[in-house]
């Protein structure tokens, strides 16, 4: 008999559990030790999700024309404002930095 593989959860499965556990963590009604349980659970999703856009921003390249008319692959860069932009974008521990610096202002 075959094992099969253990399916990886898929990120948007990850996210709505997350979302479960805020929920349930935000009522304050978990023992102690379920709320760490569930806290543990939620920081290991946390980490899934964060590698798995890390991972899809890697991939997204565009296509554009240099100066000279020859294509040229480059990176996909979101906060640069259009499609013109030259700057590749912010490293994503970068932005998460600048998000937390606005959180924490």
């Amino acid at each position: 008999m075959v094992k099969e593989k253990e399916k990886k959860p898929e990120f948007e499965e990850s996210l709505k559990r997350i979302e479960e556990i805020v929920a349930a963590m935000e009522k304050g009604s978990l023992p102690l030790e379920q709320a760490l349980e569930r806290y543990e659970e939620g920081v290991r999703l946390t980490r899934f999700c964060s590698q798995t856009l890390d991972a899809a921003e890697k991939k997204i390249e565009i296509l554009s024309k240099g100066e000279s008319g020859e294509e040229t692959v480059r990176q996909f860069a979101p906060d640069a404002g259009g499609e013109d932009a030259r700057e590749a974008p912010p490293s994503p521990a970068k932005r998460r930095n600048r998000e937390e610096e606005q959180f924490l202002l």
